[in-house]
């Protein structure tokens, strides 16, 4: 991918960050291979635990499946609390949303719930239908130099940052210049924050198919050089801290400063619905509130998003939070004890099995598919070429048993030849 550049507005516009004609015409392929295999686009109804009824028809006429495809990874999305809350916020409003931009007009009860997640998470927690959203709201911010100071950074992205990040490098570009770099590359980081007056970094804190930022190493490029991090940590969050920081908010100290912004997920570990930006300042607050684009030109969360939310925070900060946080350490051990993946041994619940080919990864997710497992078969664009997998999220409501027959399952596939299905070329 090309590279931003401030030389001139001529060279800046000559510079590309999307192709997406190409991204169409090399996965198009496997996309209808995977469709074919029905491994995508899956109806089902939840049922108990992990299970779902597939299909659509008479549920006394369904099959049950086990998914470990959902990134729910405390368990939380049919919990009873977080249920009850959507109901019980739609009955007091009697309604589901207000179609009015929250620079206007705001539920109380979405104001309770920043409140709240600002207690829990020590910081300005500002609400969001969507983590995309988010990011969508804090780029051009970040771009324009008023997260820095009035200076504009050089705006660093990790190669592997998730879609919702990477998307909005041509927005980035327009402002300022854009780099990206290998995947955790330290050393590059430095040599970038050695070269210019202001840096940002954009990562994920928790990398939706497998790994993490080295969020230690990042603090200490953050000390020595004032870097700005903005760290999206959609699948870290709820599963580290005594108050379920996530995996790169209890990294920090208790005061998140001017120099970090974390974006989160509301809708994996936490359980309900929505995402989040958690900023360090009252002037950050300010800005967000006032310039965010989906904060000023957008609705707010729909009701029975906030009300589920409010039901997690409860969770949250009970007893409950740190069983399930325990439960889901000794289920990916588990896992990690029968399958051998690049992420065996870290503490995080999602592991890929690696393929090679995508046929390969097709047919052996459709073959975990007839075993009554449903995971997620990845490939370009989701990871690069030839890098194809299956994708494993693990939670803390699956059953052992479950777990361990899916093991067994994983290295029957892998002791076989699977027969690769026709994809056409």
């Amino acid at each position: 991918m090309q590279q931003g550049s401030l030389e001139s507005d001529e060279i800046r516009s000559a510079k590309h960050f999307r192709n997406t004609a190409y991204v169409i015409n090399e996965s198009r392929k496997y996309f209808d291979a995977a469709h074919a295999a029905g491994l995508m686009a899956v109806p089902g109804r939840s049922t108990t635990g992990r299970a779902f009824a597939l299909g659509a028809g008479p549920l006394s006429d369904r099959r049950e499946m086990t998914d470990f495809v959902r990134c729910s990874y405390l368990g939380l999305d049919n919990h009873p609390l977080i249920v009850a809350g959507a109901i019980d916020a739609i009955e007091a409003h009697h309604s589901l949303h207000w179609s009015c931009a929250r620079t206007r007009l705001n539920f109380d009860l979405l104001a309770k719930l920043e409140e709240r997640l600002s207690e829990l998470f020590y910081a300005r927690v500002l609400g969001f239908s969507t983590v995309m959203l988010a990011n969508l709201g804090a780029m051009p911010l970040l771009a324009s130099g008023q997260l820095t100071g009035g200076i504009k950074p050089v705006v660093v992205f990790d190669r592997t940052a998730h879609m919702s990040l990477a998307y909005h490098k041509p927005v980035v570009a327009d402002e300022t210049r854009v780099e990206t770099i290998p995947h955790n590359d330290i050393n590059a980081l430095e040599r970038l924050c050695q070269q210019h007056q202001v840096v940002a970094y954009v990562c994920d804190g928790v990398y939706s198919m497998g790994g993490n930022a080295p969020i230690k190493e990042l603090r200490q490029l953050q000390e020595r050089y004032g870097l700005f991090l903005y760290i999206d940590d959609a699948h870290g969050i709820s599963l580290f801290g005594q108050q379920g920081e996530g995996f790169a908010r209890s990294q920090f100290p208790q005061e998140l400063g001017e120099r970090t912004i974390i974006a989160a997920s509301l809708a994996k570990g936490f359980g309900a619905s929505g995402g989040m930006l958690m900023l360090g300042t009252a002037e950050q607050e300010a800005l967000f509130r006032r310039y965010s684009i989906p904060y000023a030109f957008s609705v707010a969360p729909n009701l029975a998003a906030v009300g589920a939310a409010l039901g997690s925070c409860t969770i949250h900060r009970s007893s409950e939070l740190e069983q399930r946080q325990r439960r889901l350490a000794q289920r990916i051990d588990l896992f990690d004890r029968r399958v051998a993946t690049a992420e065996r041994g870290n503490s995080l619940p999602i592991r890929m099995i690696a393929t090679g080919s995508e046929e390969k990864a097709i047919a052996t997710s459709r073959e975990l598919f007839d075993a009554g497992f449903y995971t997620s078969v990845t490939f370009f664009p989701i990871v690069p070429q030839g890098k194809a997998g299956v994708r494993v999220c693990i939670t803390a409501d699956h059953a052992v048993a479950d777990i361990e027959r899916l093991c067994d399952c994983i290295a029957e596939a892998g002791a076989k030849d699977v027969q690769e299905p026709q994809v056409p070329r």
